[in-house]
């Protein structure tokens, strides 16, 4: 087989290229590790319109196709992916609409949004059974959280209450011990953990997406008690059975960037390494070849477990991590 080329449009500049900078720099670390493999990384501005006016020149270019950082960029990118007849690998988008959304077309390694906030619930109910209340950021992530998060709520005896984000946390009678879950955007979270920290009741127990990333440490004065719920955290996965092990791929980051990655790098690289590994075995990476080697495979890499059904493309093997921040940092738990 000739060297194959992987490639992918990620955000480097606009609202995602927090993000998107970090799964270029991880698919960089991890193609220094694969120097055979050709690496092309285009910079899609955040914006679903230049992704649109790109895609064809890229998948063209390339024998793989990873997707961009964010579930609205995903979906574009899946829609594309499924009319040009090519695979796309899924690292950025887990919009649970999305990894369903065109099978055969579309395979992911993320854990479906609606689940993310499970760990958090499950410690939340066996430790400090309090009323929660669930802060819905804007857009479709936020909600398929929030949904999620209330029907595991429910399940799990726990009361719930639901605001939007236009809703202000004032309005609601906390009088008692109650429980804060943020499901929004990074700097959406924030705010919310800000204003329920000035309220007269503040919440006993906190949990939000933005304090699953190293940032989150920056961003608020005190993160200290906050629960983070994440895709990934560094600790949390024992040896893989694919590609590079936590231990090196974080040494290499680390060198590069100065500080440790969050779960985009980590994501994008799982997704690399799962992607070349069926074309590597298939020797043959068509569409209908990968897709079935991917179908076929149960394994695990340095993001945590995969397993995808055969039938939608979407994922069930791995699962979401928590952490609490603590005055020395973020603890998996």
């Amino acid at each position: 087989m000739t060297a194959l080329t992987i490639g992918a449009f990620l955000s480097l500049s606009g609202k995602h290229a927090r993000f998107g900078r970090q799964a270029r720099l991880g698919l960089e670390v991890w193609n220094a590790a694969n120097p055979a493999l050709n690496l092309l990384i285009r910079d899609d501005h955040s914006d679903p319109a230049i992704l649109r006016a790109g895609f064809r020149d890229l998948a063209d270019d390339c024998d793989l196709l990873l997707g961009p950082y964010s579930t609205h960029l995903t979906r574009t990118a899946a829609r594309l992916a499924a009319e040009h007849d090519r695979l796309l690998w899924n690292h950025g988008g887990s919009g649970d609409d999305v990894e369903a959304s065109h099978p055969g077309h579309l395979i992911s390694i993320l854990t479906p949004t609606s689940q993310y906030a499970t760990p958090f619930l499950h410690h939340l109910a066996t430790t400090n059974p309090v009323p929660l209340c669930i802060v819905t950021g804007k857009g479709s992530f936020g909600r398929q959280v929030s949904d999620g998060a209330e029907m595991t709520a429910h399940s799990l005896g726990l009361s719930t209450v639901r605001l939007g984000p236009e809703d202000d946390l004032a309005s609601v009678d906390m009088t008692q011990p109650w429980a804060l879950l943020c499901a929004g955007a990074f700097e959406e979270d924030i705010d919310t953990i800000k204003h329920a920290r000035r309220l007269p009741v503040p919440p006993r127990v906190v949990g939000a997406v933005a304090a699953g990333v190293h940032e989150f440490g920056q961003a608020l004065d005190d993160p200290r008690g906050v629960y983070g719920i994440g895709q990934w955290f560094p600790g949390t996965t024992p040896s893989p059975q694919l590609g590079l092990d936590e231990p090196t791929f974080l040494h290499a980051y680390r060198e590069r960037a100065g500080v440790l990655p969050d779960y985009p790098a980590v994501q994008a690289v799982a997704a690399a390494t799962i992607a070349t590994h069926c074309a590597t075995i298939t020797a043959n990476p068509t569409r209908q070849a990968l897709w079935q080697s991917a179908a076929d495979l149960e394994t695990t890499t340095l993001f945590g477990a995969f397993k995808i059904d055969p039938h939608t493309g979407t994922q069930l093997g791995h699962q979401p991590t928590l952490i609490q921040w603590e005055s020395t940092g973020p603890t998996p738990l």
